[in-house]
C-alpha cells in the first residue's frame, strides 16, 4: 500500500490530550563515568582492552561497577595509563565486562594522530589484548515523518478486518491487515517478555507506553537526557499498549521494556550511538535477563559487539537488526551470524533477511503525539515484538523458534505458522501471512 492511498484512507480527528511536559523515564541501577569522558569526541577515541584475570567474575554480583573494585582493577588501571602514555594517548575512562573477559579503557587520540594510526600502533603492544576504534551507529528510519496529532481516530484505508482494537490508529497499522494482528493477540500477547529497546531515551510517559517500561537506563555520555523520537516509536511499536482507547496496538501489548539508552537523537528523528554505548547497553539487557533484544540500527562491524552478542545468542536471547540498504552485506549488527535481520522492503532479496511492516506505520511520539514512521529499524520492532508473542507461548524452550517465511530463508513471515508453531494448532483462521499486498 502506497503512502498515498493510506494517507487517502485516513480520517484523523485532531483531539488533544492535554498531555503535560515529557517526562523521561528515570535512571536505575547507575554506573559510575569519568566525568572527563562527558567532553571526549568519540570520533578521536580508541577502545583498548586488556584481559581480566580468572575468577575476576562472581556470581551474584551487581552489575559491572562492582568489578572495578579492589587491588587488580588498580593495578590494570596503572598499566592502561603506561600504554596510553606510551603511545601518546590520553586515559579517559574505563569500564570491566566480565561476561567477555576484558577491561575496556577509553583513549583519546590527540589532534594530529588518526584512530586508525593508533589502534594500529596498540596492536604491537603485548600488554594489549586488542584494540578497536570507536565506532559510529545510526538508527535505520526512513523519511521525516508525517505527524498524527494527539489520540486521532482513523478509517480502515485497507481489506476488512472482523477481530480488532478500539485504539484510534489501529486500523491504519500496517500489521492489523497484513499480520491479523488482533488474531494473534487471542493467542499471545507477550505477557512479561523482556525485550530490550537498545535505542535513543524511550518517553515512559507516553500515555500508550504506560506501565510498559519495566526499567529505564541511560549509557549516553556528553547529551541532554531527554525523550527522544525514535527509541520511543521503536518501543511503541512493540509494545504499545492496547485497547485503551489511545493511539496504537503494540505487536507484543504485554510485553515490558527494558529502554537501555545507548543512542541520542541527531537532527529530527535520526538516531546516533557509539560502540561504548551500545556496548554498556547489551552488557546490561544480558546481565538483566532479556529475552529479546532490538537493535534498530546500523554500522560496522566490531569484535567487542560481535563478542556480546555471541554471549546474548549463547543464552538463549533472540538479537534482532535492522537492515541497513545501503550496505553491501546488510550492515551490523544485521549480518552478525545469529542475528535476525529485517527490512521493511519487500524487495530485499539478501538471504536470510526477513520482511515486515516498516512502512507508513503510526506510532508512538515524544509528548504524547503520535506520527507515520518508515525504515527498516520499524521492521525490526515488528519483529521483536513478534518473538515476544512467540517466548510467551514457548517459555521452556532452549532455542528460539523459528519464523516461518513464505520462501525458505528469509522474506515475508507467516505470522499465522509462526505462532502455531510455538503455541501449537491455535492460531486463528483469519490470522494469516504478511501479505502479498504490501509488496505492491
Amino acid at each position: 500500500m502506497t503512502a498515498g492511498r493510506l494517507r487517502l484512507g485516513l480520517l484523523v480527528l485532531a483531539v488533544g490530550l492535554g498531555l503535560g511536559a515529557i517526562a523521561p523515564g528515570a535512571k536505575a541501577d547507575s554506573h559510575r563515568v569519568d566525568p572527563a569522558s562527558t567532553a571526549a569526541d568519540s570520533a578521536h577515541q580508541v577502545l583498548v582492552l586488556l584481559r581480566l584475570p580468572p575468577g575476576h567474575f562472581h556470581s551474584g554480583s551487581e552489575y559491572a561497577d562492582n568489578y572495578g573494585d579492589g587491588a587488580g582493577a588498580a593495578a590494570r588501571r596503572r598499566v592502561a595509563q603506561r600504554i596510553a602514555a606510551d603511545h601518546g594517548l590520553k586515559l579517559v575512562t574505563s569500564w570491566p565486562i566480565p561476561l567477555v573477559g576484558v577491561d575496556c579503557f577509553v583513549m583519546a587520540v590527540p589532534e594530529g594522530q588518526s584512530p586508525e594510526a593508533a589502534v594500529a600502533s596498540l596492536a604491537q603492544d603485548p600488554n594489549v589484548a586488542s584494540a578497536e576504534p570507536m565506532r559510529v551507529y545510526r538508527g535505520q528510519a526512513g523519511a521525516e515523518p508525517a505527524k498524527a496529532g494527539r489520540g486521532e481516530a482513523a478509517k480502515d484505508a485497507g481489506q476488512p478486518i472482523e477481530a480488532t482494537h478500539n485504539d484510534p490508529l489501529y486500523l491504519a497499522q500496517p500489521a492489523a491487515r497484513e499480520w491479523r494482528l488482533a488474531d494473534l493477540h487471542a493467542v499471545s500477547t507477550g505477557r512479561n517478555v523482556r525485550v530490550a529497546v537498545i535505542d535513543s531515551m524511550v518517553d515512559a510517559s507516553q500515555p500508550d507506553l504506560a506501565g510498559q517500561i519495566q526499567t529505564s537506563q541511560d549509557f549516553v555520555l556528553g547529551h541532554p537526557a531527554t525523550a527522544e523520537q525514535h527509541g520511543t516509536g521503536v518501543a511503541g511499536i512493540i509494545a504499545g499498549v492496547a485497547d485503551n482507547r489511545i493511539g496504537i496496538a503494540g505487536v507484543a501489548p504485554h510485553a515490558r521494556i527494558m529502554a537501555l539508552r545507548a543512542c541520542w537523537q541527531e537532527g529530527s528523528e535520526g538516531a546516533v550511538c557509539d560502540t561504548l554505548s551500545l556496548a554498556k547497553a547489551l552488557y546490561f539487557a544480558i546481565d538483566h535477563n532479556a529475552q529479546v533484544i532490538n537493535l534498530s540500527l546500523s554500522g560496522p562491524a566490531d569484535p567487542l559487539l560481535g563478542r556480546l552478542i555471541d554471549v546474548a545468542l549463547a543464552r538463549g536471547v533472540v538479537v534482532v537488526g535492522a537492515l541497513d540498504p545501503h550496505a553491501p552485506d546488510g550492515g551490523f549488527p544485521a549480518s552478525h551470524p545469529g542475528v535476525v535481520a529485517v527490512s521493511d522492503d519487500p524487495s530485499t532479496t539478501l538471504p536470510g533477511v526477513f520482511i515486515a511492516p516498516g512502512r507508513d506505520t503510526p506510532t508512538t511520539e515524544p509528548g504524547g503525539r503520535f506520527a507515520f514512521v518508515s525504515g527498516s529499524s520499524y521492521a525490526a520492532a515488528h519483529v521483536s515484538g513478534l518473538f515476544a508473542l512467540l517466548k510467551e507461548r514457548n517459555a521452556r524452550a532452549t532455542t528460539p523458534v523459528a519464523l516461518v517465511t513464505m520462501r525458505p530463508g528469509g522474506g515475508a513471515i507467516d505470522t499465522c505458522a509462526s505462532l502455531s508453531r510455538a503455541a501449537g494448532p491455535a492460531c486463528p483462521r483469519s490470522a494469516g501471512a504478511y501479505s502479498t499486498a504490501a509488496r505492491e
